[in-house]
């Protein structure tokens, strides 16, 4: 296919805000791929699937020298019209309408040779690898019209700003393979394309499987991460008994991070965030904690690391040890310095086995029956089970008390949801005000805070998966970086996510998670959400997150 007939599709769901049209649209590019299943990554700016490791790092300064080299403009006007355009893709596509530079065998582009050169852009490695990229750019780059070089260019910023997410994507899976007459069918094929999809986290092997009418085909597999089930808030132990029933488990809720402990029929045993990225390198003693205490040939488990204190043995918050997730050398002094524990709680997955459609009760038990516990190096969740609503706010006082988050709570008969957040269980902290956001642009600081970025555009998640800004944040960080989160440490992470820049504000890549504090949330016209916090402030960076893991309008319109 050629590539051009892709823009074309970029271009149509560019064109809407509307997510029944972006659903029809993609149905109907979906026709044109249906022998080639990968492509649909490209829907998403994506070569892989969600769970690939692999990215493209292009900064934008290798772009704008690739742009410089097959356009035949100099590179400052190439400055200049991004300057201008606030967007690195218009900007090559005005430059491009009055190309001056020609490749000498220029061919009609593809789809298939697009995929190809940016895929060898995220497998290079050692000296040489700037030039190598800019290569690979400038030879699409050399081919491409003006409308095709304005999607090469954000696709490599993985940022096509088509408002394509999870949820638009699997409808116009839903709409294309199986036609639905109505809205009963239309939501009966959405949950099963959704589950299907949760359980391999690959759209392409969704999208074959359901114009195969094999969904069913789709199984957990050890080894490969999948989406872990996500639970909505209680407000007390009533609160939290009408939603899971009686009598139910009541866990610890521990302050660290979501690890999803994965050991193959091979025996190769992997550590998954939530963000399915692969942290086994940064915790090779987890995976050692792991082998010597999980009696099982293969296994998908689900825990939570949390640090604690070498020398008084209590618990840490989980700021304190989410540099062991970027961190990726002096593992053995970090090992040392911030020892982790994990804390078991959940298994879907057992000897070639799915048990997410058992009860809660069962693989608890199936639990206790694997686990070698030792304490400090891997134990199951303290948990009691009741349906005496006293019993359930004693517990909360004492997990409070020993520095945890709160609770959680499960129905006992309750089966394991890939993804979802769906009541089959529920956290219960402590009454707060916060809401986990993604940061999607910046402004530079003046005067003292010159050089950093010191106000940050946050967003959540419309009804459709795609991002709302809901205001912008200046409070909570640090001056200096032994007091905590700083300015100068966020402005750091962030310039490596940059994709346009408009004076003194920055448009970045929606990668880097925060927790934010407020007072109170009300209505205003101000941002797309429809709504602001007023006295906003971050309180902690979640590395271990997705912008797939933020607030929804749906929970924020519950906080008014």
């Amino acid at each position: 296919m050629d590539y051009e007939t892709l823009c074309n599709t970029y271009e149509e769901l560019e064109g809407t805000s509307k997510g029944l049209e972006k659903t029809k649209i993609i149905a109907n590019f979906l026709e044109k791929i249906k022998t080639t299943p990968p492509q649909i990554y490209l829907l998403q700016g994506r070569v892989f699937p969600d769970y690939h490791p692999k990215e493209m790092g292009v900064s934008t300064q290798i772009l704008i020298k690739a742009i410089t080299k097959s356009s035949g403009h100099q590179e400052k006007k190439v400055i200049e019209n991004l300057k201008k355009q606030g967007d690195l893709g218009l900007a090559t596509f005005e430059l491009f309408k009055t190309k001056k530079q020609q490749g000498l065998f220029n061919k009609t582009l593809t789809v298939d040779k697009v995929m190809n050169n940016l895929k060898k852009l995220t497998t290079l490695e050692g000296k040489g690898i700037i030039q190598t990229k800019i290569d690979l750019i400038v030879e699409l780059l050399h081919s491409a019209n003006a409308i095709e070089s304005k999607y090469i260019l954000r696709t490599v910023m993985n940022d096509l700003k088509i408002g394509v997410g999870n949820g638009i994507l699997r409808d116009g899976i839903v709409e294309y393979c199986f036609q639905p007459k109505d809205i009963e069918e239309k939501k009966k094929f959405s949950e099963e394309v959704q589950a299907a999809y949760n359980k391999t986290t690959d759209f392409a092997e969704v999208f074959q499987k359901a114009c195969e009418g094999k969904l069913d085909e789709i199984k957990l597999s050890a080894g490969k991460p999948i989406k872990v089930m996500l639970y909505p808030k209680a407000s007390n132990a009533e609160d939290a008994f009408r939603i899971v029933g009686k009598p139910a488990a009541f866990e610890y809720k521990y302050d660290g991070f979501r690890i999803m402990i994965n050991k193959s029929e091979n025996g190769e045993i992997k550590l998954f965030t939530r963000r399915l990225e692969d942290v086994s390198n940064q915790f090779p003693d987890l995976v050692e904690f792991v082998k010597e205490n999980i009696n099982a040939k293969s296994f998908i488990i689900d825990s939570e690391a949390v640090g604690y204190d070498p020398k008084t043995k209590t618990y840490k918050e989980f700021q304190a040890i989410s540099q062991r997730i970027r961190r990726k050398y002096e593992i053995e002094k970090l090992i040392k310095e911030i020892p982790v524990e994990l804390k078991v709680f959940d298994i879907v997955y057992l000897n070639g086995e799915s048990f997410i459609e058992k009860p809660y009760q069962q693989r608890r038990e199936l639990l206790e029956e694997v686990i070698n516990e030792k304490e400090w190096k891997i134990t199951l969740a303290e948990r009691i089970v009741t349906e005496n609503k006293e019993k359930a706010e004693e517990f909360f006082n004492k997990a409070i008390e020993e520095g945890q988050e709160g609770l959680m709570v499960k129905g006992l008969d309750k089966i394991y949801k890939p993804g979802a957040r769906i009541g089959y269980g529920v956290k219960w902290k402590p009454e707060d005000k916060d809401l986990d956001l993604v940061i999607t642009g910046a402004e530079w600081g003046t005067g003292k805070r010159a050089g950093t970025l010191t106000s940050f555009d946050v967003s959540c998640q419309d009804n459709e998966g795609n991002l709302v800004d809901i205001g912008k944040v200046s409070g909570g960080l640090k001056e200096k970086a032994e007091e905590g989160l700083s300015y100068g440490e966020m402005t750091e992470m962030l310039k490596g996510t940059i994709t346009n820049e408009k004076e003194n504000h920055i448009f970045v890549k929606p990668q880097i998670i925060v927790t934010v504090q407020y007072q109170n949330i009300q209505k205003s016209p101000s941002y797309s959400s429809g709504y602001a916090m007023r006295f906003p402030r971050i309180t902690r960076l979640r590395p271990d997150r997705t912008k797939e893991d933020v607030a929804t309008i749906e929970e924020v319109d519950k906080l008014i």
